[in-house]
Protein backbone atom coordinates (compact mmCIF):
# COMPACT_ATOMS: atom_id res chain seq x y z
CA UNK A 1 0.00 0.00 0.00
CA UNK A 2 1.08 3.78 -0.68
CA UNK A 3 2.49 5.58 2.74
CA UNK A 4 2.44 9.54 2.98
CA UNK A 5 4.90 11.36 5.40
CA UNK A 6 4.25 12.27 8.57
CA UNK A 7 6.18 13.53 11.53
CA UNK A 8 9.12 11.86 10.83
CA UNK A 9 7.85 8.87 9.24
CA UNK A 10 6.18 7.59 6.75
CA UNK A 11 2.40 5.79 7.67
CA UNK A 12 -0.60 3.99 5.57
CA UNK A 13 -3.74 6.11 5.67
CA UNK A 14 -5.83 3.06 5.55
CA UNK A 15 -9.09 2.31 7.19
CA UNK A 16 -8.94 -1.06 9.45
CA UNK A 17 -10.61 -3.42 7.04
CA UNK A 18 -8.34 -2.28 4.06
CA UNK A 19 -5.54 -3.10 6.62
CA UNK A 20 -7.01 -6.50 7.22
CA UNK A 21 -7.54 -7.02 3.39
CA UNK A 22 -3.67 -6.18 3.24
CA UNK A 23 -2.99 -8.89 5.18
CA UNK A 24 -4.02 -11.27 2.11
CA UNK A 25 -1.78 -9.76 -0.13
CA UNK A 26 1.25 -10.00 2.52
CA UNK A 27 0.37 -13.52 3.16
CA UNK A 28 0.32 -14.65 -0.42
CA UNK A 29 3.03 -12.64 -1.58
CA UNK A 30 6.38 -14.45 -2.89
CA UNK A 31 8.65 -12.63 0.50
CA UNK A 32 8.57 -12.07 4.40
CA UNK A 33 7.14 -9.12 5.74
CA UNK A 34 6.38 -7.18 8.65
CA UNK A 35 3.58 -4.39 10.47
CA UNK A 36 4.76 -2.21 13.14
CA UNK A 37 2.39 0.96 14.42
CA UNK A 38 3.28 4.37 15.52
CA UNK A 39 1.66 5.90 18.62
CA UNK A 40 2.92 9.23 20.50
CA UNK A 41 5.25 6.78 22.36
CA UNK A 42 6.86 5.64 19.09
CA UNK A 43 6.89 8.62 17.16
CA UNK A 44 9.15 10.09 19.97
CA UNK A 45 11.01 7.31 20.64
CA UNK A 46 11.96 7.50 16.36
CA UNK A 47 12.69 10.98 16.78
CA UNK A 48 15.84 9.78 18.96
CA UNK A 49 16.93 6.22 17.48
CA UNK A 50 18.01 6.07 13.94
CA UNK A 51 17.53 1.97 14.11
CA UNK A 52 13.82 2.23 14.89
CA UNK A 53 13.43 5.27 12.42
CA UNK A 54 15.13 2.77 9.55
CA UNK A 55 12.40 -0.07 10.97
CA UNK A 56 9.71 2.05 10.59
CA UNK A 57 10.27 3.59 7.57
CA UNK A 58 10.95 0.09 5.88
CA UNK A 59 8.11 -1.64 7.11
CA UNK A 60 5.73 -3.02 5.04
CA UNK A 61 2.72 -1.30 6.45
CA UNK A 62 2.33 1.20 9.01
CA UNK A 63 -0.67 1.27 11.23
CA UNK A 64 -1.58 4.84 12.67
CA UNK A 65 -2.23 3.83 16.71
CA UNK A 66 -3.62 7.13 18.34
CA UNK A 67 -6.16 9.51 18.79
CA UNK A 68 -3.71 12.22 19.51
CA UNK A 69 -2.14 11.21 15.90
CA UNK A 70 -5.23 11.34 14.30
CA UNK A 71 -5.70 14.99 15.40
CA UNK A 72 -1.95 16.14 14.75
CA UNK A 73 -2.50 14.73 11.11
CA UNK A 74 -5.91 16.41 10.59
CA UNK A 75 -4.06 19.97 11.73
CA UNK A 76 -0.97 19.41 9.29
CA UNK A 77 -4.03 19.64 6.71
CA UNK A 78 -3.31 15.65 5.50
CA UNK A 79 -5.93 13.62 7.11
CA UNK A 80 -5.54 10.13 8.07
CA UNK A 81 -8.58 8.25 7.73
CA UNK A 82 -8.92 5.76 10.80
CA UNK A 83 -7.32 5.36 13.98
CA UNK A 84 -6.24 1.40 13.75
CA UNK A 85 -4.84 0.23 17.14
CA UNK A 86 -2.98 -2.94 17.39
CA UNK A 87 -5.17 -4.06 20.35
CA UNK A 88 -7.90 -3.67 17.64
CA UNK A 89 -7.08 -5.43 14.82
CA UNK A 90 -4.94 -8.12 15.79
CA UNK A 91 -8.49 -9.65 17.47
CA UNK A 92 -9.57 -8.97 14.09
CA UNK A 93 -6.88 -10.70 12.52
CA UNK A 94 -7.47 -13.47 14.36
CA UNK A 95 -10.87 -14.13 13.45
CA UNK A 96 -9.48 -13.88 9.79
CA UNK A 97 -6.76 -16.34 10.54
CA UNK A 98 -9.35 -18.51 12.20
CA UNK A 99 -11.86 -18.46 8.55
CA UNK A 100 -8.80 -18.99 6.27
CA UNK A 101 -6.53 -21.26 7.85
CA UNK A 102 -3.44 -19.14 8.71
CA UNK A 103 -1.16 -20.13 11.79
CA UNK A 104 -0.26 -18.15 14.73
CA UNK A 105 2.64 -17.99 16.63
CA UNK A 106 2.23 -15.72 19.74
CA UNK A 107 5.60 -14.19 21.41
CA UNK A 108 5.73 -12.52 24.08
CA UNK A 109 4.29 -11.50 27.53
CA UNK A 110 4.94 -13.31 31.33
CA UNK A 111 5.13 -16.85 31.89
CA UNK A 112 1.46 -18.38 31.26
CA UNK A 113 0.21 -15.25 29.63
CA UNK A 114 1.13 -16.46 25.83
CA UNK A 115 -0.91 -19.70 26.23
CA UNK A 116 -4.17 -17.76 28.65
CA UNK A 117 -4.13 -15.90 25.15
CA UNK A 118 -3.93 -18.95 23.00
CA UNK A 119 -6.86 -21.01 25.41
CA UNK A 120 -8.88 -18.13 25.30
CA UNK A 121 -9.06 -17.88 21.03
CA UNK A 122 -9.17 -21.30 20.91
CA UNK A 123 -12.06 -20.60 22.75
CA UNK A 124 -13.89 -17.92 20.62
CA UNK A 125 -12.84 -19.25 17.33
CA UNK A 126 -12.52 -23.38 17.79
CA UNK A 127 -10.81 -23.37 14.26
CA UNK A 128 -8.00 -21.31 14.86
CA UNK A 129 -4.42 -22.28 14.82
CA UNK A 130 -2.30 -21.26 17.09
CA UNK A 131 0.78 -23.29 16.49
CA UNK A 132 2.97 -21.97 19.09
CA UNK A 133 3.48 -19.80 22.37
CA UNK A 134 6.45 -18.43 24.05
CA UNK A 135 7.12 -15.80 26.87
CA UNK A 136 11.04 -14.95 26.37
CA UNK A 137 12.99 -14.20 29.68
CA UNK A 138 13.96 -10.50 30.74
CA UNK A 139 17.21 -9.10 28.46
CA UNK A 140 16.68 -11.94 25.80
CA UNK A 141 17.92 -9.91 23.14
CA UNK A 142 21.22 -9.41 24.71
CA UNK A 143 21.52 -13.29 24.61
CA UNK A 144 22.71 -14.71 21.07
CA UNK A 145 21.80 -18.56 22.54
CA UNK A 146 18.37 -17.25 23.74
CA UNK A 147 17.62 -15.54 20.51
CA UNK A 148 18.77 -18.50 18.49
CA UNK A 149 16.47 -20.84 20.08
CA UNK A 150 13.54 -18.08 19.79
CA UNK A 151 14.13 -17.99 15.71
CA UNK A 152 14.31 -21.98 16.33
CA UNK A 153 11.33 -22.32 18.04
CA UNK A 154 9.32 -20.08 15.45
CA UNK A 155 11.16 -22.06 12.67
CA UNK A 156 9.95 -25.36 13.63
CA UNK A 157 6.23 -24.60 12.92
CA UNK A 158 6.46 -21.93 10.16
CA UNK A 159 3.32 -19.90 11.71
CA UNK A 160 1.57 -17.63 8.65
CA UNK A 161 2.09 -14.95 10.98
CA UNK A 162 4.06 -14.11 13.67
CA UNK A 163 2.79 -11.81 16.79
CA UNK A 164 5.50 -10.55 18.73
CA UNK A 165 4.12 -8.82 21.93
CA UNK A 166 7.47 -7.56 23.29
CA UNK A 167 6.95 -3.60 23.32
CA UNK A 168 8.94 -0.95 21.79
CA UNK A 169 11.67 -0.67 20.90
CA UNK A 170 12.48 -4.10 21.63
CA UNK A 171 10.09 -6.24 19.48
CA UNK A 172 10.73 -3.88 15.95
CA UNK A 173 14.29 -4.54 16.79
CA UNK A 174 14.08 -8.03 17.21
CA UNK A 175 11.92 -8.69 13.94
CA UNK A 176 14.06 -6.63 12.29
CA UNK A 177 17.26 -8.24 13.44
CA UNK A 178 16.11 -12.04 13.11
CA UNK A 179 13.59 -12.12 10.07
CA UNK A 180 15.74 -13.71 7.94
CA UNK A 181 16.75 -16.37 10.64
CA UNK A 182 13.19 -17.59 11.34
CA UNK A 183 10.40 -19.19 9.08
CA UNK A 184 7.02 -16.59 9.52
CA UNK A 185 5.36 -15.55 6.54
CA UNK A 186 4.21 -11.71 8.00
CA UNK A 187 5.52 -10.51 11.50
CA UNK A 188 3.25 -8.18 13.37
CA UNK A 189 4.51 -5.77 16.49
CA UNK A 190 1.96 -6.02 18.44
CA UNK A 191 2.62 -4.75 22.00
CA UNK A 192 0.75 -5.22 25.01
CA UNK A 193 -1.99 -7.43 22.72
CA UNK A 194 -0.96 -10.47 23.92
CA UNK A 195 -2.39 -9.41 27.47
CA UNK A 196 -5.93 -7.97 26.07
CA UNK A 197 -6.32 -11.40 24.42
CA UNK A 198 -5.39 -13.20 28.12
CA UNK A 199 -7.60 -10.91 29.56
CA UNK A 200 -4.97 -9.77 32.16
CA UNK A 201 -5.90 -5.79 31.11
CA UNK A 202 -8.80 -4.93 30.18
CA UNK A 203 -9.48 -2.50 27.11
CA UNK A 204 -10.79 0.91 27.93
CA UNK A 205 -14.95 1.73 27.71
CA UNK A 206 -15.44 2.16 23.61
CA UNK A 207 -16.80 5.52 23.92
CA UNK A 208 -13.46 6.79 25.44
CA UNK A 209 -11.32 4.88 23.16
CA UNK A 210 -13.86 6.86 20.64
CA UNK A 211 -12.51 10.76 22.20
CA UNK A 212 -8.85 9.58 22.86
CA UNK A 213 -8.88 8.70 26.11
CA UNK A 214 -8.04 5.54 26.21
CA UNK A 215 -4.54 6.29 27.65
CA UNK A 216 -6.38 7.86 30.46
CA UNK A 217 -8.34 4.52 31.20
CA UNK A 218 -5.04 2.77 31.24
CA UNK A 219 -3.23 5.49 33.11
CA UNK A 220 -5.69 4.89 36.39
CA UNK A 221 -4.80 1.06 36.15
CA UNK A 222 -1.08 1.58 36.12
CA UNK A 223 -0.30 4.89 37.53
CA UNK A 224 3.39 4.60 38.82
CA UNK A 225 4.44 2.92 35.56
CA UNK A 226 2.48 5.09 33.35
CA UNK A 227 2.83 8.66 35.22
CA UNK A 228 6.42 9.41 33.67
CA UNK A 229 5.46 8.36 29.91
CA UNK A 230 2.51 9.77 29.47
CA UNK A 231 2.72 12.93 31.69
CA UNK A 232 6.53 13.31 30.86
CA UNK A 233 7.68 11.68 27.73
CA UNK A 234 5.02 12.42 25.35
CA UNK A 235 4.45 15.81 26.19
CA UNK A 236 7.18 16.25 23.55
CA UNK A 237 5.04 15.39 21.03
CA UNK A 238 3.50 18.99 21.08
CA UNK A 239 7.37 20.25 19.74
CA UNK A 240 7.66 17.12 17.33
CA UNK A 241 4.58 18.21 15.85
CA UNK A 242 5.11 21.75 15.54
CA UNK A 243 8.67 21.01 13.70
CA UNK A 244 7.29 19.08 11.69
CA UNK A 245 4.29 20.42 10.39
CA UNK A 246 4.40 20.39 6.20
CA UNK A 247 4.52 23.97 4.67
CA UNK A 248 2.09 24.72 1.91
CA UNK A 249 4.01 23.58 -0.78
CA UNK A 250 3.74 20.32 0.90
CA UNK A 251 0.30 20.32 0.57
CA UNK A 252 -0.31 20.94 -2.68
CA UNK A 253 2.21 19.15 -4.66
CA UNK A 254 1.94 16.51 -2.12
CA UNK A 255 5.70 16.17 -2.63
CA UNK A 256 6.34 14.58 0.82
CA UNK A 257 4.26 11.13 -0.45
CA UNK A 258 6.01 8.11 -1.22
CA UNK A 259 5.49 4.14 -2.05
CA UNK A 260 6.04 1.34 -0.08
Amino acid sequence: MKKIRFLNTFVNNCTMQECLDEFDELLSADKKSYVVAVNVDVIIKIENDELLKKITDDADMVLVDGKPLIWIAKKHGKPITEKVSGSDMVPLLCEKAAGKGYSIFILGGKDGVADKAKHNLEKLYPQIKVVGTYAPPLGFEKDELETAKINSLISSVQPDILLACLGCPKQEKFIYGNIDKYDAKVSVCAGATVDFLAGNIKRAPKWMSNIGLEWLYRFFKEPGRLFKRYFVDDMKIFKLAKKYKPNKKDLKGNVNEGDS
